[in-house]
């Protein structure tokens, strides 16, 4: 009895001894992750909220003045222009850009000739797509001695002045967005990829047509990836911040000033660092306001398989 006694608690020490060591070097693995975190996101956000209740320049200290920052922020038309300009950015580049990428998906499902390398060639812009060098080539293609107004020429057309519009500012620094649908495509095509044939075979046999397969048995299957997708293209267009600064610096005028780059000028360029980060905490809370309001209303519309 006492050397069963005896065995048991050596067993049990052993295992508690490889229990520490598995959870310690579990910890190795993840620290790395957990350091950039704090650092990266975790510290800047804390420091964000605490300095939005300050008025702070970065040459004098921090100086605590309440809600002010707030005040200022919505009663600032600056605020509420920009704040229009996301909204539109938004809805224009998400929308589009998961249309495009669903119709080149499907259209890459078909088995033809060269198939592998249509679908490099779409997916290549969403490797450069967010380079600053490629932001300076998208404004110097629509200038008005640019490329597209050089091959408009050709046909007799005269020079049209792109970046002189709100709108069509606007619509340029969104279709740099859009172009970058190579990763969405490549997840889409991965979803379409998995839908079974034999639902689209069974509704051929019905007489259904392809157009009423595709909405009524393609789509909902997909329907997850949809919403996966639809969240981190909206988290990233309401975040974006190179095509407003690089392409149009906001112009003309305040049309296409993002809040991201309201944040950066009022930051960088007037060193109000404290209403800068009043603006990042609104920001965040927009985005978290958006994404609770899909995940409730996706039950409604995301068919989840068993």
């Amino acid at each position: 009895m006492q050397l069963q006694k005896r065995l048991a608690e050596e067993k049990k020490t052993r295992f508690r001894r490889n229990c520490g060591e598995s959870k310690f070097i579990g910890l190795m693995f993840v620290l790395p992750w957990l350091i950039g975190f704090v650092c990266f996101k975790a510290g800047p956000l804390v420091m964000s909220m605490v300095l939005s209740f300050t008025k702070y320049n970065v040459i004098s200290s921090p100086r605590w003045i309440g809600f002010t920052n707030y005040e200022n922020m919505f009663s600032d038309p600056d605020f509420w222009t920009a704040a229009n300009v996301n909204i539109q950015y938004v809805l224009m580049t998400v929308s589009l850009r998961l249309s495009f990428a669903l119709f080149i998906a499907y259209v890459l499902t078909s088995n033809v000739r060269f198939i592998g390398l249509f679908r490099s060639m779409y997916y290549i812009p969403s490797l450069m797509g967010g380079n600053v060098a490629i932001a300076i080539l998208w404004r110097y293609l629509f200038l008005k001695d640019g490329l597209i107004n050089s091959i408009l020429g050709i046909f007799g057309v005269s020079p049209i002045a792109f970046f002189s519009g709100d709108f069509s500012s606007l619509a340029i620094i969104s279709l740099l967005h859009v172009w970058q649908f190579g990763a969405t495509m490549v997840i889409f095509l991965a979803a379409l990829k998995g839908v079974p044939k034999s639902l689209s075979e069974a509704a051929l046999v019905d007489g259904a047509k392809r157009s009423r397969i595709f909405f009524s048995i393609t789509l909902p299957y997909i329907s997850p990836v949809i919403f996966f997708n639809l969240m981190t293209n909206m988290v990233t267009a309401f975040q974006e911040f190179n095509s407003a600064f690089m392409v149009t610096n906001g112009g003309p005028g305040k049309a296409t000033t993002l809040m991201s780059l309201l944040i950066y000028n009022n930051a960088f360029k007037f060193l109000k660092m404290g209403y800068s980060s009043a603006l990042s905490v609104i920001l965040f809370l927009a985005i978290v306001t958006v994404t609770l309001i899909l995940f409730a209303t996706s039950r409604r519309w995301v068919n989840y398989q068993d």
